[in-house]
């Protein structure tokens, strides 16, 4: 007898289980897109070059034509239909409305999902190819355009609003970093 060529998988979307039987090639895009019908993440290269499948898993960033969703299952999953909160859009999302961080947007929710992981990863410190100074002790570099572009390198924007993208960047980490700053206070 062969062996079975699908599973039945739970994936953790945005806060919600969803459960469904999927080929095992199936990739976590295609689960979101065909399946759970989560058409915010788009479908540019289909070879993870592009950045416009963008999704969060635990976190990180991720491009979701390349992760399989049996191999998503148990892992926390965020699509940019989950980054607001109610009414109130994530500080990324308002930040790229509010300086045209997008044209055509189409890689728009890739471009924020990795943003919002840009901002996380700069907080904790990580260093990037851009960084000047990786020692530890230094904590995180400057969030230069140089370092915002350096992190979003994976992501294209075919309609180069690139300027935009990485203002809108620096301003949302502002908010976010003065959001924290008040949390802790």
């Amino acid at each position: 007898m062969a062996p079975s060529t699908s599973s039945t998988v739970t994936l953790d979307i945005n806060g919600e289980k969803h459960t469904l039987s999927v080929d095992h090639r199936t990739t976590l895009l295609d689960a979101l897109r065909e399946r759970l019908d989560l058409t915010g993440t788009k479908k540019g290269c289909d070879q993870g070059q592009c950045g416009a499948c963008t999704v969060l898993v635990d976190g990180r960033r991720t491009v979701s034509c390349l992760q399989l969703a049996v191999a998503a299952e148990e892992r926390e999953i965020t699509t940019v239909e989950g980054m607001a909160r109610g009414d109130r859009l994530h500080p990324v999302q308002q930040a790229f409305l509010d300086l045209d961080g997008f044209q055509c947007g189409y890689c728009t929710p890739g471009q924020i999902c990795s943003a919002v992981a840009v901002i996380e990863e700069h907080a904790a410190g990580w260093p990037s190819a851009a960084t000047e100074d990786v020692r530890p002790e230094t904590g995180p570099p400057p969030l230069t355009p140089e370092e915002i572009k350096e992190r979003m390198s994976g992501n294209l924007c075919r309609c180069g609003a690139y300027a935009q993208i990485a203002e809108a960047v620096a301003r949302a980490a502002a908010v976010t970093r003065a959001g924290t700053e008040e949390a802790a206070a």
